[in-house]
């Protein structure tokens, strides 16, 4: 199994000086604001993958005819 990809950017600062966290999988911290914090995957959605980023603002997929 691959790792997953890094975080680019803080989600509290912006920054772009994170580091690994020793508290576990996924746990990040960011020496700008000096904050910690984890990501983690939650599942698919229900809606699955069908749709672009319209799909999400009218809660579904764009049919006219």
């Amino acid at each position: 199994m691959s790792e997953r990809a890094a975080p680019f950017h803080c989600p509290y600062c912006g920054d772009e000086d994170l580091r690994p966290h020793e508290e576990g999988h996924g746990a990040w911290e960011c020496a700008a604001c000096n904050r910690a914090f984890q990501l983690r995957f939650l599942g698919l959605l229900s809606r699955g993958l069908s749709g672009g980023p319209d799909d999400r603002r009218n809660g579904g997929s764009d049919d006219r005819s």
